[in-house]
């Protein structure tokens, strides 16, 4: 087949950037109805269903008995913990603060790398993960308030280390799935898993104002169904370490978005640490980067 034109590249990692950048403030419309543990469960209800569709257009790779263990640890990581934890904390934090926590997951992944998989990591790794904390904290900080942290703030720190774990254990025990077949799976075992949220949720439902139905409605089927099915796509056509690139557009497009949608402004100390934490990252990246060509050559 033909490769795809890189129009159609650059629109397919723009889309993924507003998905993923609308989240935060889709989650704070959400919580103006739903509880944390409704919201997670509805938008991912929303999703499976929404996958299962597309599963039965496309096909996918049916699991082997041995992999489901793995298969739920990674909905565990991605879906049920990521989220439920990311929507308590946004119960207090603002979506742009919100979304530059999110972006800190490299961070916990270097320190995966150290203390759980005993990778060598280098001195450059180590203090891009120490100038990235020094940016987390000016953020959790100094979103409500210089020097009032607020534990909301660290439980989004929580979702970003289990979006960290996720990776890890996808990296390390899941190669044997094509990306979309790992992506469904992940998305039903996590929804199952929250399932213990059931209880309430056809009540919270019928009550919710119709512009946070659509607002849920919204995250359910584009950040968490077709930004995958996009990225997925940039992946087949675009080496890894540049398609990541284009993820640093998504703290201040989400700013964006909720400065329209919620009326936000973020404080100048929260845009200085979300510089930091963006550098400390892109640092991390550009050291992988180097490291690979060095390989190649």
């Amino acid at each position: 087949m033909p490769s795809p034109s890189s129009l159609k590249i650059v629109l397919a990692m723009a889309f993924v950037v507003g998905c993923w950048a609308y989240s935060p403030t889709g989650i704070h419309l959400g919580l103006h109805a739903y509880e944390p543990g409704h919201l997670a469960l509805l938008r991912f209800l929303l999703a499976s269903l929404f996958m299962a569709a597309i599963a039965a257009f496309k096909g996918i790779r049916l699991p082997q008995r041995r992999d489901v263990p793995m298969l739920f640890a990674l909905g565990f990581f991605a879906v049920s913990l990521h989220h439920v934890a990311l929507n308590i904390g946004q119960q207090s934090v603002s979506a742009g603060a919100s979304s530059v926590l999110a972006q800190s997951s490299p961070l916990f992944s270097t320190l995966l790398a150290r203390y759980v998989f005993k990778d060598q990591v280098s001195a450059w790794r180590w203090g891009c993960v120490l100038l990235g904390l020094i940016g987390v904290v000016i953020v959790v900080s100094a979103d409500r308030g210089l020097g009032q942290i607020d534990a909301h703030g660290l439980l989004i720190l929580l979702a970003a280390l289990s979006w960290s774990i996720y990776f890890a254990l996808q990296k390390h025990h899941a190669r044997r799935y094509d990306g979309f077949s790992l992506a469904c799976y992940a998305v039903w075992s996590g929804t199952l898993l929250l399932l213990i949220y059931l209880p309430g949720l056809s009540d919270a439902v019928l009550k919710a104002p119709l512009r946070v139905q659509w607002a849920v409605l919204a995250l359910g089927v584009f950040p968490s169904a077709l930004a995958y099915l996009a990225w997925g796509f940039v992946l087949k056509h675009v080496d890894l370490s540049r398609a990541t690139m284009t993820l640093y557009l998504i703290p201040p497009t989400a700013m964006g978005i909720a400065s329209l949608g919620l009326g936000e402004r973020p404080t100048l100390m929260v845009l200085v640490g979300s510089v930091v934490v963006l550098i400390s990252v892109l640092a991390l990246n550009l050291e992988r980067r180097a490291v690979v060509r060095t390989v190649e050559v």
